[in-house]
């Protein structure tokens, strides 16, 4: 307690031998704290300036002053302290308040604006219902899951309902996996009735919506979706997202159309396949990528080794950069 007063360890012990024995001197104290006489005098100057020790009548002796009155003093002095300097943080605090909100728009200190995370799929769910609402001119989707189930895809019809009926452009890019799935043509069919426009491409970066290119959702974690997803409103960033979605719009296809090979007899999905498999990416990886099962990357590896006529993954390779497909 003494020590939260402004007293050392070594002079609280003064004070209480002092406080217990008014008539033990310099040399008793020093004897039973076992430090020096110059210690201790250091403690009884400190112990005077604090007004807790007096001198007796006749000047000769240190006494203390009673205890219930120096020591009250002492915590007063010490709450008028604290209480002057509290005053000051809150001056402080407010100035600095008022600073922030005058300057903080000039400076990158306001990078949480940048970016709001929902976490759980019905969080990330109710805020893509809110922005598509609020749609005025456009949405656009990379869809990289493959082929899509019956229940999602008749649980978004609403929604897309409502959006194609107030004008609002629709754009969504598929794997082109999603093709030999009757499922998701038949939605695809179905959107691009009512004006939404549909194609695909070998691989797909990430998944994203874009809507009215003001506000992008990307997923919190690529690999793992139930740590919910980011919303990005930074203009450089949503620019910069929305020139990926028209490079990629571009070169995909309408999904109506039949997968046209190129002058070396290739697919887009059996030249991405190549080129996944040349980066390095396993079978698996490489499925992920496209949407397609292990055992249809198979499937393709081997029919491509076929007409390379290659014996090995590592002879296929070399034929397939000799030939110029990769």
């Amino acid at each position: 307690m003494l020590e939260l007063l402004g007293l050392d360890a070594q002079t609280a012990d003064v004070y209480e031998h002092l406080l217990a024995n008014h008539a033990w001197g310099v040399a008793e104290i020093a004897r039973r704290l076992k430090v020096s006489t110059v210690d201790v005098r250091a403690s009884l100057e400190k112990l005077t300036d604090l007004r807790l020790l007096h001198r007796s009548a006749t000047g000769d002796e240190l006494q203390p002053s009673d205890p219930a009155l120096g020591l009250r003093e002492l915590l007063n002095q010490h709450k008028r302290e604290l209480e002057s300097r509290q005053e000051a943080i809150a001056r402080c605090e407010a100035d600095m308040t008022a600073l922030v909100s005058t300057y903080s728009a000039l400076y990158t200190g306001q990078a949480q604006r940048v970016a709001q995370q929902f976490v759980g799929v019905e969080s990330v769910q109710n805020r893509i219902r809110e922005l598509a609402s609020e749609a005025t001119s456009e949405c656009l989707t990379f869809n990289p899951g493959g082929a899509q189930s019956r229940a999602s895809l008749e649980a978004s019809k609403p929604l897309d309902s409502q959006i194609l009926g107030r004008g609002v452009r629709m754009r969504t890019v598929y794997l082109d996996s999603v093709r030999n799935d009757s499922v998701t043509t038949e939605y695809a069919e179905w959107l691009t009735d009512l004006g939404g426009e549909v194609r695909s491409a070998p691989s797909l970066p990430v998944r994203m919506l874009i809507f009215d290119r003001k506000t992008v959702i990307v997923p919190a974690d690529p690999e793992n979706t139930r740590k919910g997803a980011v919303q990005l409103t930074e203009p450089g960033v949503v620019v910069g997202l929305s020139g990926l979605f028209d490079q990629i719009w571009k070169s995909a296809a309408p999904l109506g159309t039949g997968q046209d090979r190129d002058d070396r007899g290739l697919t887009r999905q059996e030249r991405e396949l190549l080129r996944l498999l040349g980066s390095g990416l396993t079978d698996e990886a490489a499925g992920r990528q496209l949407g397609l099962s292990l055992r249809t990357v198979r499937r393709m590896m081997a029919e491509l080794m076929k007409r390379l006529g290659a014996g090995s993954r590592f002879e296929a390779g070399l034929r397939a950069a000799q030939r110029e497909w990769i």
